[in-house]
C-alpha cells in the first residue's frame, strides 16, 4: 500500500535535510525506469469505465501493459501495491501563464511548476510566451528539473505589437522558427492584421487563438481558423446586434454589463460555426468568478493557497480587484446576470459537442497555479458537466487539440506513462483530485511525500511576518 507521510512545521534546516534524504531515497528506489503497480483501479479515459483490480506496467516513460495482475509477469523490477487506489491520466491546465523571470526571479518559475505537479497537473499550455519559457521547457524534458510537460505560446500578437499586416506575418514566422507551439492573439487587432496573421499561420502550420478583437469578431475568427477561443470570448458580442451597446466606457470588463442586450436566437448559428471549424473553447470559469465576480477581494486574499505565492503578487491582485470593487462595477446585482449567462453558455456549447479545454488562467488574479484547476473543476461541475466529461477536458480533449490523441491523456499500451493516483474514484468524487497520492511523469514516480515537501518549502519561503 502507498504510505503517505505528513510533514509538520519545521525549521528550514530540517526541511532541507528531509528534502535531501527524500531526493536520495526517491532517486534510488522510486525513480526506477521500470515500475509495476498492482491491485489498482484504472480510469483509462478511453471510456467512462473503471478497470478494477488491474496492474499497470511502465518502462522508460511509456505504458507497456495494462491487465489483470495474473496476466502480467515481469521479473526483477520494482513493484508497488496500489490496492484501493485509483489511477487516471492526470490533468492539463490549458490556459496557464508561466511567470517572466524578471517578475520574481527564475526560482519562482520553477516553484510554479511544482505547484502544478503537487495538484496533479501534468501538462500545461502557457499562453503568453517568453524565450525563457522555451529554456524551461527543454530543462523539464531533459529531466534537469521537474515540472509538467509544456506547450508554449509565443509573445502576444495584438494591436500594439503588430504594426501592420506584414509585421504580423513576420512575427508568425519568427515565433514558429523560435520553437513556440502556439500563437496567442490579444485584443486590438484590426481585420487586415488578423487576416495576415491567420494566413501566415496556416501556411507554416502553427495553431493560433486567444481573445477575439472587436474589429475582427467571432465569426471571422472562427472562419479563419481560430483553434481555441479563450474565456468564451466573442460569443456575447456576436449575439448583440446593436454594436453601440458595446461601449467599453459603459459596458464594463468583457462587456459584462451588456448581457441584457444578448439575442439568444443567434447562438445556434454560432455553435454550428464553432463545430464546423473544429474550434475548441477554453472557458476559464473560475477566472471570471474570482477576478470579476462579487466575492470580496479581502476574502479571496485569505484563502490557503495564496500563501504559496510572493506576498507582493497577492497584494497586486488585491489592489487590482479592489479598484474594480470601489468603482461599483463588481456589485452582485451587476455581475450575477453575467456569470449566470456564462454558466449557461458554457453548458450549451458543451452539450452541443464543442470540445472544452480545462483552463483556469493561472497565475492570474486570485487563481493560484494548480490549486485553481480544482476551483475550475468545481465551476464546471456546478454548471452541469458530468465528472467524466470534466476529466476529458483536462486529458483527452487537450491531447486531441494538438492532434496527439492516444499519445497522452489516456492510459493504454504505447501511451505516455503520465498518471495520478488518488484515494477515491474521481468519477464519483471530484474532490479526491485535490490530494494526489502519487504522480508518474517523465519516467519518474513521485509520492505525495515529495510533492508535499516541495510545496511546504515554497510556503515556508513566503511566510508573511
Amino acid at each position: 500500500m502507498f504510505r503517505t507521510l505528513t510533514f509538520p512545521a519545521m525549521k528550514p534546516s530540517k526541511i532541507l535535510f528531509w528534502l535531501f534524504f527524500l531526493s536520495f531515497f526517491s532517486s534510488s528506489l522510486l525513480f526506477s525506469q521500470e515500475l509495476l503497480i498492482n491491485h489498482v483501479n484504472i480510469i483509462t479515459m478511453e471510456n467512462d469505465k473503471v478497470l478494477e483490480d488491474h496492474s499497470i506496467y511502465v518502462k522508460d516513460g511509456v505504458i507497456m501493459e495494462i491487465a489483470p495482475e495474473e496476466e502480467i509477469s515481469v521479473a526483477g523490477i520494482r513493484t508497488l501495491d496500489g490496492r484501493g487506489m485509483y489511477i487516471f491520466p492526470g490533468l492539463a491546465e490549458f490556459h496557464a501563464h508561466i511567470p517572466l523571470p524578471e517578475q520574481f526571479g527564475p526560482e519562482f518559475q520553477e516553484e510554479v511548476l511544482w505547484l502544478y505537479l503537487a495538484n496533479g497537473v501534468l501538462r500545461i499550455r502557457s499562453m503568453l510566451g517568453h524565450e525563457s519559457h522555451l529554456t524551461l521547457k527543454a530543462r523539464v524534458e531533459s529531466g534537469e528539473i521537474k515540472g509538467p510537460r509544456m506547450f508554449i505560446s509565443g509573445p502576444s500578437l495584438n494591436g500594439t505589437s503588430v504594426s501592420d499586416p506584414e509585421a504580423g506575418r513576420a512575427m508568425v514566422r519568427a515565433q514558429k522558427a523560435a520553437g513556440y507551439d502556439h500563437l496567442k492573439l490579444h485584443p486590438g487587432l484590426d481585420t487586415p492584421k488578423f487576416l495576415a496573421i491567420a494566413d501566415e499561420a496556416k501556411k507554416i502550420g502553427i495553431f493560433y487563438g486567444g481573445h477575439v478583437s472587436m474589429d475582427v469578431g467571432l465569426v471571422t475568427s472562427l472562419n479563419k481558423g481560430y483553434r481555441s477561443v479563450e474565456h468564451i470570448d466573442g460569443y456575447l458580442e456576436a449575439m448583440i446586434t446593436d454594436k453601440s451597446k458595446l461601449d467599453p466606457t459603459k459596458s464594463g470588463p468583457f462587456n459584462m454589463l451588456s448581457v441584457g442586450e444578448v439575442d439568444k436566437n443567434l447562438l445556434p448559428g454560432l455553435i454550428k460555426m464553432t463545430l464546423d471549424n473544429k474550434a475548441y473553447v477554453a472557458p476559464t470559469m473560475t477566472l471570471f468568478e474570482r477576478y470579476f465576480g462579487y466575492q470580496p477581494a479581502y476574502e479571496l486574499r485569505q484563502q490557503p493557497e495564496m500563501f504559496y505565492l510572493p506576498g507582493q503578487l497577492v497584494t497586486q491582485w488585491f489592489n487590482t480587484k479592489t479598484q474594480l470593487e470601489s468603482s461599483g462595477v463588481l456589485a452582485e446585482e451587476k455581475v450575477k446576470p453575467y456569470l449566470d449567462f456564462r454558466k449557461a453558455l458554457f453548458l450549451e456549447l458543451h452539450q452541443a459537442g464543442v470540445p472544452m479545454l480545462m483552463s483556469s488562467d493561472s497565475p492570474q488574479v486570485f487563481n493560484v497555479p494548480g490549486f485553481s484547476i480544482h476551483r475550475e473543476i468545481e465551476s464546471m461541475s456546478n454548471a452541469g458537466m458530468s465528472n467524466y466529461e470534466i476529466l476529458k477536458t483536462g486529458s483527452v480533449n487537450c491531447a486531441e487539440y494538438y492532434e496527439q490523441g492516444g499519445e497522452w491523456g489516456v492510459l493504454k499500451p504505447g501511451a505516455a506513462a503520465e498518471f495520478v493516483l488518488v484515494q477515491k474514484n474521481p468519477l464519483e468524487d471530484l474532490t479526491t483530485l485535490e490530494k494526489p497520492q502519487a504522480i508518474m511523469i517523465g519516467g519518474k514516480f513521485m509520492q505525495r511525500d515529495e510533492l508535499q515537501l516541495q510545496i511546504n518549502l515554497i510556503r515556508q519561503k513566503y511566510i508573511r511576518q
